[in-house]
């Protein structure tokens, strides 16, 4: 998977999604979802692990009780590529059901 041009591909997406951000010093996006509760959080984990499965596409994160910090950038091409766009619009699809 080609990386994605960094200046345009990546402000285009920033610019409708506003929730998501760079990461400083890195080729890399990110985003915090809050929940209800953890059981919430874990849901939302493993509907995503689920799909990143299917997509050979596994982001970072980490998670405190309600919280869910995602990291996505595509390791194998060194950076922000549309694999990572993609897992992002599944991540705010499940974030909204």
């Amino acid at each position: 998977m080609a990386k994605v041009n960094e200046s345009q591909d990546i402000e285009s997406f920033l610019k409708k999604n506003k929730d998501w951000s760079r990461v400083k010093g890195r080729s890399a996006i990110q985003k915090t979802f809050e929940f209800k509760n953890f059981n919430a959080a874990f849901g939302f984990m493993t509907r995503v692990a689920m799909v990143a499965e299917q997509m050979n596409h596994h982001p970072e994160w980490f998670n405190v009780y309600n919280r869910v910090d995602v990291t996505l950038s595509t390791h194998d091409a060194g950076g922000v590529t549309e694999k990572d766009f993609r897992l992002a619009a599944k991540m705010d699809k499940f974030f909204r059901a």
